[in-house]
């Protein structure tokens, strides 16, 4: 080879390596550039196979912070609600009010209260007027959340239908500190914590002292996704079993359908089918997510602005074309 070719071949080469559009891109390249481009989207953890494929803060905390989960604290309250469910503090899901906390049922309740089953609480189809939305706010304005909760009026019959509701899982989280004389806090750090090696901080109380069943806790991103691992491998985390996988399966079984986004809903879970692949969605307000998909080996946590909405129709449907049309493509080019 001649000199000259020699130079022109290096200098080829090295406006390649210089030029990231020429040089071939990384598999993850579209979907960190799709994340980044959602002005709500704080940062985003893509687990693969158990290695990290995708760790990026696009904007906000850094990525160990721990953030404002919102809603995704009702995943994990169902799942502290499976390890009770494990060590037999609650005999099953069809357990009533009235057999496993009669003392939570406020003087002067419809009758019906104390046939509420844990199960409804779990699936938010208690049939009790909600306490999200227009109705939170006078909610934590009372005096008494639970007593509240359990004091509005039927709209319609236990189990008939998902009524989306924070009440249902501050019922529920202060049935699993009266089954285990422990505050949900405790059992968070205890039961999930303390196994998965993650940080818990202490969250909002009720005027009672409750830990709020189903809102405001914190985790970082790396927290997210080892709970959403745990889950993603049958209830065990680094060989020991910290759900059974009898409550991880059943979990991820559709038990209901969201009206407002039309997903079905397992125990604290929303399920999911694209391209062939089943996932569950633990969402919360402003755009929290966990995404995990048994068939890809796949984990995702994304974190996002906490004090602007994410619906369905607006930045929620975003996340979910992010994560259905590039997210899940990627992870099933990277298992052919």
């Amino acid at each position: 080879m001649s000199d000259l070719t020699r130079r022109h071949v290096l200098t080829g080469l090295a406006g390649v390596l210089a030029c990231p559009a020429i040089a071939q891109a990384r598999p993850w390249d579209e979907v960190v550039t799709r994340a980044r481009g959602l002005e709500q989207c704080h940062a985003m953890l893509v687990r693969m196979g158990g290695t990290d494929v995708v760790s990026e803060v696009f904007r906000g905390p850094g990525i160990r912070s721990a953030v404002p989960i919102k809603s995704v604290s009702k995943t994990i309250v169902a799942a502290l609600t499976g390890a009770a469910l494990d060590r037999g503090e609650i005999p099953s899901l069809e357990a009533t009010l009235a057999e496993v906390a009669p003392r939570l049922i406020p003087g002067g309740a419809d009758a019906r209260v104390g046939a509420i089953t844990v199960e409804n609480l779990v699936t938010m189809q208690a049939g009790l007027e909600r306490m999200s939305g227009a109705n939170y706010g006078s909610w934590v304005s009372s005096g008494d959340w639970v007593a509240n909760a359990l004091s509005r009026p039927f709209v319609a019959e236990p189990g008939s239908r998902m009524l989306y509701s924070t009440g249902s899982f501050h019922v529920l989280g202060a049935v699993l500190s009266e089954v285990s004389g422990q505050s949900l806090l405790a059992l968070a750090r205890e039961r999930l914590g303390r196994p998965l090696g993650i940080e818990i901080p202490a969250w909002t109380r009720d005027p009672q002292g409750r830990y709020l069943g189903g809102n405001e806790m914190s985790m970082s991103l790396p927290a997210m996704v080892r709970f959403g691992e745990m889950y993603r491998r049958g209830g065990a985390w680094e060989g020991p079993q910290v759900l059974s996988g009898d409550w991880v399966s059943r979990s991820l079984e559709p038990r209901t359908r969201s009206p407002f986004s039309g997903l079905s809903y397992g125990y604290g879970w929303f399920l999911g089918r694209s391209g062939g692949a089943r996932y569950g969605l633990a969402r919360g307000y402003g755009g929290q997510v966990i995404c995990i998909v048994p068939e890809l080996d796949l984990t995702v946590a994304i974190t996002s602005d906490p004090t602007r909405p994410a619906r369905s129709g607006g930045y929620f449907g975003d996340l979910m074309r992010l994560i259905e049309g590039a997210i899940l493509p990627t992870a099933r080019a990277q298992m052919t």
